[in-house]
C-alpha cells in the first residue's frame, strides 16, 4: 500500500511539473492560488487529482498485464 501511494504521488508531481513547467518556475504561488478557479475541461480545482487518477489506473493496468505474463511464462 505504501508503495502504491508513493507511485500515485510521484505520478502527480511528474504530471504537474510536466504540464505546467513554466508556471512552476516563474510564479508557483500564484499558480497554486488560482487552482480553485481553474477551468480545465470543466473539472475545476479537482482536475489534477482526476488526471493523476486516470494515469495511475493506466499504470496499474500495465502492472497487472506484467504480472499476468510473468505467471504465464
Amino acid at each position: 500500500m505504501k508503495k502504491e501511494i508513493i507511485i500515485f504521488t510521484m505520478t502527480f508531481f511528474v504530471l504537474a511539473i510536466g504540464m505546467h513547467f513554466e508556471e512552476w518556475l516563474s510564479h508557483p504561488i500564484e499558480h497554486m492560488m488560482a487552482l480553485p478557479s481553474a477551468g480545465a475541461y470543466g473539472l475545476g480545482a479537482f482536475h489534477p487529482l482526476i488526471f493523476t487518477l486516470i494515469v495511475y489506473l493506466i499504470i496499474l493496468l500495465f502492472k497487472f498485464i506484467g504480472k499476468l505474463f510473468k505467471r504465464l511464462f
